[in-house]
């Protein structure tokens, strides 16, 4: 079975973290959790080397034309001079991408030379909310969020900024193979597994510099009790607080509210158990606090767009196309 191809278009002076995440995600062989995992491929100006901005050589073996034998091809941040004047030839191979129907996604600042090449007219987008004002006065023809942590337009993506970018790359992962795969690398990359796309970038800074784990424990708490009938007062108990100093202080270090974030959570395990289990999707209401089947599906389906069911199905024949094509392979 081939991999799945993530092509990287780097440009000179690139900023270093915002590069190093996809190729943290992509380009670490993680082919004990899937097999085969992806292929990563830097491709870039072969003409001069290129740096990082923080001065690191980056070895792009292939150059921009090489983008259109990817199967998803992101573009990294930019330096600010090349975001105001992109590569005329990546604006071209970018447009010929998506005319070949490419998964397109763009990190912090590359969403410039998605929107240069006019693959973000009419549709929503984001990227660092530094550059909000200037993104929006450069293309007023963008639908731009500037709060969002990143967007999914389907075959378009993009990202707001450092830290961001880690979330759109686990969110890409969690699409092909599932939360569980997902939810590993994380666990593996030491982050937190998912943060949806809507959150906002940035919160309110704290009064005082330790309370900024001050949530972790009543997270965990609620983690190990999802099938429990969980309310705001019962977690301002565990924490300690007040349900107003509770229900602000959660907004302003995670940007959602306690009670949505749940439902965060608990769609999250009801993927897993839909990925990982044969219980029927009565038992996994019960197990993922939604209490009953429906339930379940009308909040399952606004999260994801989709019934139980169907998550399910797509998944388990995913996986099974995903086993014939390796056993193909293999013989």
């Amino acid at each position: 079975m081939r991999p799945h191809v993530v092509a990287i278009a780097v440009t000179d002076a690139t900023p270093t973290f915002e590069l190093a995440v996809p190729c943290e995600v992509f380009g670490t062989d993680r082919s004990d959790i899937v097999d085969p995992w992806y292929e990563l491929r830097m491709c870039g100006d072969t003409t001069r080397p290129l740096r990082t901005s923080a001065g690191l050589r980056v070895h792009t073996p292939y150059g921009f034309d090489d983008l259109l034998d990817a199967d998803t091809v992101l573009v990294a941040a930019l330096a600010r001079a090349t975001q105001l004047d992109p590569p005329a030839h990546l604006v071209e191979v970018l447009r010929e991408a998506h005319k070949r129907g490419k998964r397109i996604i763009s990190i912090c600042t590359g969403a410039y030379v998605l929107a240069a090449a006019g693959l973000l007219t009419g549709r929503t987008a984001t990227t660092h909310w530094m550059n909000a004002g200037d993104f929006a006065h450069r293309f007023p023809d963008v639908d731009f969020t500037p709060a969002a942590l990143y967007t999914d337009e389907g075959d378009i993506l993009t990202s707001a900024g450092t830290g961001s970018a880690i979330d759109l790359c686990l969110h890409l992962v969690r699409q092909d193979h599932g939360a569980a795969v997902a939810n590993e690398v994380a666990r593996r990359m030491v982050v937190p597994p998912h943060r949806e796309g809507g959150q906002s970038q940035y919160t309110r800074p704290m009064a005082r510099a330790e309370r900024s784990d001050e949530l972790a424990p009543v997270l965990h708490w609620a983690q190990e009790r999802l099938h429990e009938q969980l309310t705001v007062p019962q977690l301002a108990r565990v924490a300690s607080l007040g349900e107003r100093t509770f229900a602000r202080r959660f907004k302003e270090r995670l940007g959602i509210t306690p009670l949505q974030w749940l439902l965060q959570q608990r769609v999250r395990l009801a993927q897993e158990l839909l990925e990982s289990t044969d219980e029927p999707v009565e038992t996994i209401a019960r197990r993922t606090g939604f209490g009953t089947a429906a339930n379940l599906r009308y909040h399952f389906g606004r999260v994801t767009t989709v019934s139980p069911q169907t998550y399910r199905h797509v998944f388990r024949h995913r996986a099974a196309q995903q086993s014939r094509l390796a056993s193909t392979s293999a013989s």
